[in-house]
This record gives C-alpha cells, structure tokens and sequence, in this order.
C-alpha cells in the first residue's frame, strides 16, 4: 500500500548558490535593509529608492517590520548581477535567492475505507482515535478554547466546510498565483486546519484539537518573503500559535527573512509549530530547524517553537517521519503504514482538489484517493504525514496560551515538551523527541503555573503627625488568570524613603498586616509594600509611594 508522505522540495541557499536549481528559485531577491529607517512610511520610501538605485523591479512580498523588500531583476539581466549591485548599495544589510517549499505531503495508496472498518484496525477503534490518545479530553475539561486563535499557513481554507464555517476568524493571501485564502483547490490547508480547529460541539463530523478555536486562514506560495509575511500578518492579527505544514529540502541555511519573522513571532510569545520532515532523515531543513536548531532537541531550554514528527498507533515513530536533534516531539501522523485507516481523518474539499489529481507539480505525484465518506458528507478524507501531527500540537498550543495568558512563547514551547507522554519511560529520544503530545498533561500543568505577581497597598496614614510612631496597615492579594491556581502571598516587604530620598526595605513579615514605626520630627516619610508570592513573582515598587507622612515636633504640654 502507497503511503502518504511528505514533500521536501526546495532549498534557502544565500548568494552566491551553486547548489541551487532554477526549480527550487523563485527568480527574486530578498533584500534586507539597515535600521536606518525608522517608520513604516520611510522604510517604504527607501524600499523603493533602493529598487530604483539598482535597476531591479519590486516583486514578491515587502514586510516593513522586518526592513524586508523583494525584488527581481530586469529582463535580460542574473540575479548575480543584481545582487552584486545590491550589495554595494550602504542601505543594504543582506542579499539572499529566494526559494520556494512545498506542502510536506506525497499522495498515499488509493482505495481508502471507513477507519473503523478498516482491516487491521484494533477493535473498537473510533475514526478519530488520535484525541483521546493525546489527552484531550482532559485538556478541554480545563480550556475549551472559545478565545484560542491558530493561524494555518497552507494552501487556504476551504470555509464552506461543515466542520469550518464560522471557524474563519480572518484571513490573508500571500500567494499571487492563488485565489483567495478562504478557498482551497490543493486540499492539503483544508485538512490541516480541520485538525487544528475543526469545529467542536456541532454535532456532526469531527473535532480540531482546539475544539472551540478560530482559525486565521493564510494561503502562501511558500516562497521566504511570503512566508516572512505570512507570519508577521498572523502575529499581527492575534495569533496564539501558527502551524506551518510545510518545510525544504535539506543542505542549505535558512534565508534571513525567515529567521527574522520567526524572531518576530517568538518577541511576540507566538507559538510557532512546523512539520518535520517526511524522510527518516535527521536534518528537517526549515523552518524546523530554526525552531529546533541542530543539536538542541535533547535541551528543554532551547527552542524558538516546535518541530513536530509523526508517531503511529503504536507509539512508536512512523517510518516515513524525521528523526534526530532537530526534533522537539511527536504527535499523531498515521494509524499504521501497513494496516488499518490509510491515515488521519480530516476534513477535505467539496471539489476534486490537487491532491486527488497528482498535481503537486512535481513527480511522482500519483492521485492520491484519499477521500471518504463520512455519514453520508464525502468531504472527509485520510491523508498521513508530520503535516498532520503538527496541527495537533499548535492546537494544544493555543489552548495553553488562552487558558494562561501570561506565560510566554518559550513558557509554553518548554511546557508542552516537558509534559509530552514518554511511550519509552525516559526523556528526550532521537525518534520522538521528548515524546508524544499530551495536551491533557500541558494543560494541567499550565493551570498551576502561576506567572503573574501579587498587588499590595499600604493603607492612609495620618498626612502630618505629632507622634514619635505611626501605625501603618496594609492589604494585598495575590493574582492569576481565572483558571489559573493562585499561588498565594508568601511575604510582605515594607519600605520608606526619607525626605525624598531613595527607599529602602525596613521590614519583612510573612503574616502580619500591621507595623509600628518610629518617625523623626522634622522628616517626610513615603511608604509603600510590595508583595512576593509563593511562586516567586515579586511586585514591581509604584512610581509613587502608596501614602506620605510629615513628622512635626511634638505638642508642648501647658
């Protein structure tokens, strides 16, 4: 039986390229300028007296944000040339040949069946099998994602879609030969953002491992500037994780486009998840291995996201999926190779798509028969590969983003590893990484992460006093998301500052709400508290002091 697999088709190689073939360029250039420009509006201005300057002819996708512009060549002239040129130019930090990936998917055997009939299925198997394996069930005991937003970066969405319609939260197209983001003639973007977010509670058809969450559909041509622009649009329009089912061929760096936009999202705490490769290969090529650099899967404290291969029904890693130091885990990307469901079930499109043609354009690329029926809806279909493992896991993303908004990207990414199920009972492997999702796990463990520091109050005292003490009172509360666990006040720090002066701590008390202190006629006292809690989130000290006190010379008797 043919399997479904990934494709890893094109390379990011910089300039000069020899490696390079003209069906892995796209024929442009990224040009990446200085800082110098400080505004969007300037930073247009000199994209185009950069372009002007040098011949070349705007092309692609511009991102202000990250100084990017792209550009061809005129006719007649290399991209050598240009980039020569372009790189004499003092407004120019970098020049690099643009290329393009592909969808990391290959066509799997034809005569697909229902999976629950499906021969060598495990008895009492459900079509979807894979959410209760992951642990979510518990995860949407605890977050059921009403606010969650994942960004698919893919071929589109096909919207019309039972299990999508009303998921569309936006939607942004970065592919000029394309339709529009919420149509979908590949069928690959319509799968995967059904496991991300097909709609849950609706009654019919299947459930997105972010049961609740909306969906920012983004078609891409998957060029580096279309990339880079796709995901700065997703962070800029709300995302709380991104999936990326696709990625390049191996031997090559990434474009600096690429690496800045990735920088962009992960300064934005967006979760970033991409498919490994589909090659028992250990370089994924990118964006994986930007999220995971080579030789850091085994750390838990290094990652820009997560870079997500395919483990079977056994738990074990497929044997078409990526293996090594670039791995940060696995999910769910087939049932078995050789048996049972001839993948993950998924929502497909109303019309025969590129897919089910073979015109993933390049060979071999035979049509892939991979749709189903499903109660009666032929708009179902199985298909097999990391690109399906990797929605999963950007759907448990987001729940963990929603459910604590205050942890960060890296918060998260360290969190969804440290808690992914251990099929082998030890820690990180070259197979499966730190494991297999477990967002039940992820979501547990998010809710007794309490990040967010107490508040404190000193209470009014008395503006001016005679008195040689004043009794100063306090109150405080400790803080957390609303189905985060509080992890209560741990002690309070008084302060003061004389006559203006910088403050100091002058008491410590783990209980008490109350202190007696000595004034000196003739000073101005400020006073304020902050709060430490059991956590270890220590309060910031206000700008101002939360009351004031003038001590005045004692009242003469007679």
């Amino acid at each position: 039986m043919r399997r479904l697999v990934l494709l890893l088709v094109a390379v990011f190689v910089a300039i000069p390229a020899g490696s390079a073939s003209a069906a892995q360029t796209t024929g442009r250039l990224l040009v990446t300028l200085h800082r110098s420009a400080a505004g969007p509006e300037a930073r247009a201005a000199a994209f185009d007296a950069v372009a002007a300057s040098a011949g070349a002819r705007r092309a692609g996708f511009s991102v202000p944000k990250l100084r990017l512009v792209t550009v061809r060549p005129r006719g007649g002239e290399s991209l050598s040339a240009l980039a020569r040129r372009l790189r004499l130019d003092p407004r120019v930090a970098s020049v690099q040949r643009e290329t393009r990936a592909e969808p990391r998917y290959q066509p799997n055997d034809p005569a697909l069946t229902e999976a629950e009939t499906a021969p060598g299925t495990a008895p009492g198997t459900p079509v979807e099998w894979w959410p209760a394996r992951e642990g979510f069930p518990a995860a949407w005991d605890l977050e059921r994602g009403d606010d969650a937003v994942v960004a698919v970066i893919d071929t589109g969405v096909e919207d019309a879609h039972p299990d999508l319609n009303g998921r569309i939260a936006g939607s942004a197209t970065f592919d000029p030969g394309g339709g529009p983001a919420t149509s979908d003639s590949v069928g690959h973007g319509t799968h995967v953002a059904s496991l991300a977010c097909g709609a849950g509670d609706n009654g019919l058809g299947l459930t997105g491992a972010g049961l609740h969450c909306r969906l920012l559909a983004i078609s891409s041509d998957f060029s580096d500037s279309s990339v880079a622009a796709s995901i700065v649009w997703a962070v800029d329009h709300g995302a709380d994780s991104i999936n990326m089912s696709f990625g390049t061929s191996p031997g090559a760096r990434p474009t600096q486009a690429v690496i800045d936009a990735i920088d962009y999202a992960f300064a934005h705490n967006v979760v970033m998840v991409s498919a490994a490769a589909d090659d028992p290969i250990e370089e994924q090529g990118h964006p994986s291995n930007v999220l995971q650099p080579t030789g850091t899967g085994p750390d838990l404290t290094v990652g820009k996201g997560l870079s997500v291969t395919a483990a079977n029904f056994s738990d074990q890693r497929a044997s078409f999926a990526g293996r090594g130091t670039q791995i940060s885990l696995a999910a769910y990307g087939t049932y078995d190779e050789r048996t049972g469901p001839p993948g993950i079930f998924g929502a497909f499109t109303t019309n025969t798509n590129d897919l089910e043609r073979g015109q993933l354009g390049l060979p071999p690329n035979p049509p892939c028969n991979c749709r189903t029926t499903f109660d009666g809806d032929p708009r179902y279909g199985y298909l097999q590969g990391t690109s399906m493992a990797a929605p999963m896991v950007a759907g448990a993303a987001a729940l963990v983003r929603r459910l604590n908004p205050d942890l960060s990207a890296a918060d998260v990414i360290r969190l969804i590893k440290q808690t992914a199920r251990r099929p082998t009972g030890v820690g990180w492997t070259p197979d499966l990484g730190w494991g297999i999702l477990d967002a039940g796990a992820a979501l547990a463990a998010a809710s007794d992460m309490d990040r967010r520091p107490p508040v404190s109050k000193v209470l009014p005292a008395p503006a001016r006093t005679h008195q040689p003490t004043v009794r100063l009172r306090w109150r405080g509360a400790d803080q957390a998301p609303p189905k985060v666990r509080r992890a209560g006040i741990a002690r309070f720090e008084l302060w003061r500052s004389t006559d203006g002066g910088p403050p100091r701590r002058i008491f410590t008390t783990t209980r008490g709400l109350t202190k007696l202190v000595a004034l000196h006629a003739g000073s101005t006292y400020g006073f304020f508290t902050i709060a430490v809690d059991r956590a270890g989130n220590r309060e910031a000290a206000p700008a101002h002091p939360d009351t004031t006190v003038q001590a005045l010379p004692a009242l003469r008797k007679g």
